[in-house]
């Protein structure tokens, strides 16, 4: 018999993507509304984070995170950039795609499909980062991450 291969998975990533998950299920389906505790209910519109706000940002840092170590993986192994642009890009689309489909399910009424929902977006932030990673080096990744707090923060403080 012999050993198995070695792991290239990262145990950390692993880790927090794992109590991502718990904390998602707990978050969600609590057993009784009306004993929830407070930290496990997302806060009021414009109030204050609380624990339960963060658990979707943290999987979209996970989605991130991810997608880099995936595409370098890839990339070192010899893949061409746009082979692997290609292979992300039908990946997101497809997810997003399940979003939409899983929006109008079980009734299919156009009229109530959210095309920002929660598949939507992560699609997006995967798209986005297999577009990023593969193109700009760590300079250039790092600046557009600064631009994005930027701007995401002006407009926070700016738009109505």
């Amino acid at each position: 018999m012999t050993a198995p291969p070695p792991t290239t998975r990262l145990a950390s990533v692993d880790a927090l993507r794992g109590l991502t998950m718990a904390a998602m299920i707990v978050v969600n389906n609590p057993g009784s509304w009306s004993a929830m505790h407070p930290w496990l209910r997302h806060a009021p519109w414009g109030g204050w984070p609380r624990p339960a706000d963060l658990i979707f940002p943290t999987f979209l840092f996970l989605v991130g995170v991810s997608t880099a170590l995936a595409l370098g993986r890839r990339l070192d192994a010899g893949a061409s950039r746009a082979d692997v642009t290609r292979a992300a890009l039908r990946r997101a689309g497809g997810l997003f795609l399940l979003g939409v489909l899983l929006n109008l399910y079980p009734e299919f009424d156009a009229g109530t499909v959210r095309l920002p929902g929660v598949l939507q977006r992560i699609a997006v932030v995967f798209a986005g980062c297999a577009l990023a990673y593969p193109r700009l080096g760590p300079h250039g990744l790092t600046a557009t991450a600064a631009a994005l707090i930027a701007g995401y923060g002006a407009l926070l403080a700016w738009a109505p």
